[in-house]
């Protein structure tokens, strides 16, 4: 069953590093997939796993710049795989099972942000599509590989955005309520926190645990959707384009960004527990639905029976039925 959602505490916090926050730690035989492991803290997240020992694969849509950005870590694949493209996924994964080899770690780093109304060729909105319905399927696809570790761990990164929305399981996919691009983000990272808890609920007995993260406000690649203007009116950017004061005191490095990242994926502190939102290297503390607050998790996010009504809907939107679907 899933862990008890308040802090340890672990007794880092908001400024710890990746590497900081892996210190000592040997991952030397282990195996991880990072998907959007070539820019940002995902690449962050490859450098530190990578320096501790352990082997990557990167899946990844442009094969090319991965091959450019991750030159030079050691014990490195590049694979091609596409979250937006149904079929890229299962030929990524068949042909990793199919390998024989056991995933210890699988980082759903990937993700877009605050794009433009779109639906792929089901007709799936695309942040929902590529945030949470295309890992989805990348776990169900990995699912061999992952219960043949026998104590592997599953982190989805989430978002403090999931505050600006709970999932709409009457109409996911906008086909008939009003497109808001901050809403439809803010939907896909609920998404991506109920994912982990629904799945080590069902995970925990094949020895397979899952986390999601907020990994905290980080100036990445994620932000090349939303316009100067979006970012001025919200107040991240004054009237010359520069970060404010306020926001730049909020902000964390890539260092930082990928710190709760590594330590979900890793850290002994978290042996037997799952299921957990996490910020800040730690468990994040629970917040009432009306909070003003920009820190701990929402009700809607870690709520069970959403879990539930999320892998049901994510089954019959991916037609994929696992772990007892």
């Amino acid at each position: 069953m899933p862990s008890v959602q308040r802090p340890l505490p672990s007794g880092f916090g908001r400024t710890t590093t990746a590497e900081e926050a892996l210190a000592g730690t040997d991952l030397s035989g282990k195996l991880a997939v990072v998907t959007g492991g070539y820019a940002g803290i995902g690449r962050e997240t490859v450098r530190v796993l990578s320096g501790a020992g352990a082997s990557i694969v990167v899946p990844a849509r442009n094969v090319e710049k991965a091959r450019d950005a991750l030159r030079a870590m050691p014990q490195v694949e590049i694979h091609h795989m596409d979250l937006a493209d149904p079929s890229s996924i299962d030929d990524f994964a068949r042909d990793f099972v199919a390998s024989g080899r056991p995933l210890d770690l699988l980082i759903n780093n990937a993700g877009i942000m605050a794009t433009p109304l779109a639906h792929n060729a089901r007709g799936y909105e695309s942040q929902f599509a590529t945030n949470h319905l295309g890992h989805f399927q990348l776990v169900a696809r990995l699912w061999p590989s992952l219960e043949r570790s026998g104590q592997a761990r599953v982190v989805v990164l989430s978002s403090g955005a999931h505050r600006f929305s709970d999932v709409d399981f009457d109409d996911p996919n906008y086909h008939r309520r009003v497109y808001d691009k901050f809403m439809a983000y803010g939907q896909s990272k609920t998404a991506n926190a109920l994912f982990a808890l629904g799945l080590d609920i069902r995970g925990e007995a094949y020895g397979v645990r899952a986390f999601s993260v907020h990994p905290g406000s980080i100036a990445t690649e994620l932000t090349r959707y939303v316009p100067l203007e979006d970012l001025q009116a919200m107040g991240f950017r004054d009237e010359n384009g520069d970060v404010t004061p306020h926001i730049a005191a909020l902000y964390k490095t890539v260092e930082q960004g990928a710190a709760t990242t590594v330590w979900c994926a890793a850290s002994s502190q978290l042996d037997g527990l799952g299921g957990v939102y996490c910020e800040d290297c730690d468990i994040a503390q629970p917040m009432p639905a009306d909070t003003t607050e920009l820190f701990g998790v929402l009700p809607w996010a870690m709520d069970p029976e959403r879990a539930d009504r999320l892998w049901l809907l994510s089954e019959n939107l991916t037609g994929i039925k696992f772990l007892g679907g």
